[in-house]
């Protein structure tokens, strides 16, 4: 086995990338030299520039933080080369990496993917995975190549989806899931013994990000469906709906067990536990809603104040483009 750790450069943004940044800093495994990171970003109510996870973790360790724009450019490439990386580590980086930056690190460079690939290659495997109504994802330590989330699989560690999963929920536990499986893969590595096995593409599926106008509810679809879609959704593209004319965001529902007939989008019933909503078929209990200037709260709560507005009859609306 190695006794010197490895000289290692990590790239990722998200809080999924700073739960796997806090171990690496934290592990004798490997030494990081520099820390690449998307740009500051607009957030929050002001819009102002914030560093992302990533960044915040690294300064609190008075780690470099590098934040380009790209990796294709030369002098990028040049300044990563200058590290002398024994390998890089990516985790939700958000950036691709062209050829020149992958031959780099002596060892190459391994992402941690949220997923069992082949399955879910791309950018949400987490939201796709409850979206399509999957009972098991996980993750795999992958060499990268040249291709999206195609490379040869090093490790790989499975995880239950539960029926109260949501996209964030399930995030924090891949999270840790990766993280223990990085680490597992990294002792390996030091000791000769990390293997790789091709991915079979005739199994894979794809991820695409989420898009802005998926997020509106459309009413004809089956219950399930929608459920499945909303907690998928929570937190990262939140789904909605219009009621009066408002966005109405939609946190948490589930299919109802047992409701009467309506028009898709028609309000059935109106309770503690819930708001009933027609369905193409079946119906949906919305139980945690939020209104325009409003905090998300449970449907008892929303009641209280707006009952007039879930009145049974009431039909909502898409919310798309709003």
């Amino acid at each position: 086995m190695s006794t010197s750790p490895l000289r290692c450069v990590f790239a990722g943004t998200p809080e999924f990338a700073a739960t796997i940044l806090q171990a690496l800093l934290a592990s004798p495994l490997c030494r990081i030299e520099a820390v690449y990171t998307q740009p500051d970003r607009p957030a929050g109510r002001g819009r102002q520039l914030q560093p992302s996870a990533v960044a915040r973790v690294a300064a609190t360790q008075a780690i470099e933080v590098r934040q380009p724009a790209s990796l294709k450019g030369a002098d990028e490439q040049a300044a990563l080369a200058a590290l002398q990386p024994d390998l890089m580590i990516v985790g939700a980086y958000g950036l691709l990496l062209p050829p020149a930056v992958l031959a780099v690190p002596r060892l190459g460079c391994i992402n941690v993917h949220a997923s069992l690939l082949p399955r879910w290659r791309g950018a949400a495997p987490i939201e796709r995975a409850i979206e399509a109504g999957d009972a098991l994802t996980g993750v795999t330590i992958m060499q990268m190549d040249a291709g999206l989330d195609t490379g040869a699989m090093l490790l790989q560690r499975d995880c239950a989806i539960t029926d109260d999963d949501t996209g964030g929920s399930l995030r924090e536990r891949l999270a840790t899931l990766g993280t223990a499986a990085l680490l597992e893969a990294l002792a390996l590595l030091a000791d000769g013994r990390l293997r790789a096995e091709a991915q079979d593409g005739s199994l894979a599926t794809q991820a695409p990000k989420l898009r802005r106008e998926e997020a509106a509810l459309d009413w004809t679809q089956p219950a399930g469906v929608l459920a499945r879609r909303v907690r998928a959704f929570n937190p990262a593209n939140i789904c909605q709906t219009t009621v009066a004319g408002e966005v109405l965001r939609i946190w948490l529902a589930e299919a109802a067990t047992a409701a009467p007939a309506g028009r898709p989008g028609e309000i059935l019933a109106t309770a503690r536990d819930g708001i009933v909503v027609a369905c193409g078929q079946g119906a949906l209990r919305l139980t945690r809603l939020q209104l325009p200037g409003g905090k998300p709260m449970d449907a008892a709560a929303l009641l209280n104040g707006h009952a007039a507005r879930f009145r049974p009859g009431t039909v909502l609306g898409s919310a798309a483009g709003n």
